[in-house]
């Protein structure tokens, strides 16, 4: 186990992902953490992560001191190393000079962290700061030619700190820094797999449920999907799954999803068609932050009307996922920043009174995935692409009617099927229709017509915190352009979509 303390870096969550990579266990916990917390996780590590705050600005995130006496090696990275550094009895300094980007970075011992490590190598710096004064009994263990102290370490407390970033790809050998750091420095063990995840998920469901029940809001994507067969392993009967149709699903999707549940999953599962429930109050509404509230709100009602025929539950399970909980709480109240709100996330009407359970509440989306086939998933359930909880809400752009849904629904439909056909729908995060509230001017059959815009948006990406955009062949392109507007009525232009997150976001809404 590893605990990451977030100071706010946009690079937390890669470097869970990097000590996940090596089959280590990591948390990513906020600067406000108890140390009795800390303490009971046992941790055979602390990693400080960076952040954008300087160590002198007011309100910059800092963390109980006592972290850096716990008797574990502990990392800094950037601003976690600042911290050390200051909290020690050294001085940080205002730079003369920031450094951003590439540097050469010369290695003064080939030990410890840079065991393995040629010099010079390439490193990736984003700082303004850089200390100007070591506490007592550290020593500069790599420079550049910016930035003397490039990285410290005081051997006998083990504690390191890196003034780059060896999480991303830029850092050329960053990975065998961080490796040194787990297996070298923290002695750690390669045990954590999905497969020891499950058994250890399955057990501790199974403690803290023993012989209650649990309700399970199923979406059929893939997270909600591992959430119930993970949970149906631990209680069995115990568990009941409730499927509301809220009308703003893709084409004939919960026809197929009833199909599959009933077919693969052998649990108690209850289907609510609630379409007029959720289109009446969205009549008119084109706010995003609105449509997300209104179909969270009227998911809720549905949901516990459904839920209180189901006598004497205690908990309700959740498919929440990190990137989840990260965008929309900002890791416990961390200082990373809110993205968006996610329906599924931030707590629970005080009139259910139903205790949480969040099995993935830890794990990325492509770690899900490897949960769903070491749990016997099947897999055209565990490679669904992500699908919105608000669902086609918010790819009609503007207000919500039945006939807007229709014709994304018909577009979608069609640029999925040329995306399968094409071989592509693994190889992308997500692919999807968006339709536009704007109309142009087209010609169909030597007449103008005035009708409706569709866009494309296909993305890859690991875990939904960043993407790019799909370069996908031009042929193909042409090929789903070319079938949404000859097949679908009231659509007379497709666009392709090429931005990549950050600086938008995946879904357009």
């Amino acid at each position: 186990m590893i605990v990451i303390i977030d100071f706010g870096s946009q690079y937390n969550q890669l470097i869970a992902r990097r000590v996940r990579e090596n089959h280590v266990y990591c948390q990513i916990e906020a600067p406000t953490v108890d140390m009795a917390y800390i303490r009971s996780l046992n941790p055979e590590g602390i990693i400080l992560s960076g952040g954008p705050s300087s160590i002198y600005e007011k309100g910059s995130p800092t963390v109980n001191a006592d972290i850096l006496n716990l008797g574990v090696p502990v990392l800094g990275i950037c601003y976690g190393m600042q911290f050390m550094a200051h909290t020690l009895g050294g001085v940080v300094t205002h730079a003369e000079k920031r450094e951003y980007g590439f540097a050469e970075l010369d290695i003064h011992k080939a030990e410890g962290l840079f065991t393995g490590v040629e010099t010079p190598t390439r490193c990736w710096m984003s700082h303004g700061d850089s200390i100007e004064r070591l506490p007592e009994d550290f020593e500069i263990t790599a420079s550049t030619s910016n930035t003397p102290v490039a990285a410290i370490a005081h051997r006998q407390k083990q504690l390191y700190g890196l003034q780059f970033h060896p999480e991303v790809e830029h850092t050329v050998m960053g990975k065998i820094m961080l490796k040194n750091f787990l297996f070298q420095i923290c002695r750690c063990k390669k045990s954590w797999s999905m497969k020891s995840f499950a058994a250890e998920s399955i057990a501790r469901i199974q403690d803290t449920v023993q012989d209650k029940k649990v309700i399970l809001g199923l979406s059929g994507g893939v997270d909600s999907s591992v959430t119930a067969l993970l949970i149906h392993k631990a209680i069995g009967k115990h568990l009941t799954c409730i499927f509301v149709d809220n009308g703003l699903l893709r084409k004939n999707e919960a026809q197929k999803l009833k199909a599959v549940f009933q077919q693969h999953l052998n649990i108690n599962i209850r289907f609510v068609s609630a379409g007029k429930q959720f289109l009446t109050p969205l009549a008119g509404v084109t706010d995003p932050e609105k449509k997300r509230k209104i179909i969270g709100k009227v998911f809720m009602d549905v949901f516990e009307a459904e839920a209180a025929k189901i006598k004497d539950a205690d908990f309700l399970a959740q498919g929440t996922l990190y990137p989840d909980v990260i965008e929309s709480q900002s890791v416990f109240g961390g200082p990373s920043s809110v993205i968006k709100s996610h329906h599924n996330v931030g707590g629970l009407p005080k009139k259910m009174k139903l205790k949480l359970v969040e099995p993935l509440r830890f794990l990325f989306k492509d770690e899900v995935r490897t949960l769903g086939a070491e749990i016997g998933l099947p897999e055209e359930m565990i490679w669904r692409q992500p699908f919105p909880g608000p669902g086609l809400a918010i790819r009609v752009i503007g207000e919500v009617t039945p006939k807007r849904l229709a014709i994304l629904r018909e577009a979608d439909d069609l640029l999925l099927e040329e995306i399968k056909k094409a071989g592509y729908y693994k190889k992308l995060w997500q692919s999807f229709a968006v339709l536009l509230p704007i109309k142009s001017v087209g010609v169909m059959g030597d007449q103008r017509t005035y009708e409706n815009i569709v866009a494309i948006r296909a993305v890859t990406s690991q875990d939904a915190m960043t993407a790019d955009w799909a370069k996908l062949p031009h042929q193909l392109l042409g090929a789903i352009a070319n079938n949404i507007i000859n097949q679908v009525k009231g659509v007379n232009r497709v666009v392709y979509d090429i931005s990549s997150k950050p600086p938008g976001t995946i879904e357009w809404e």
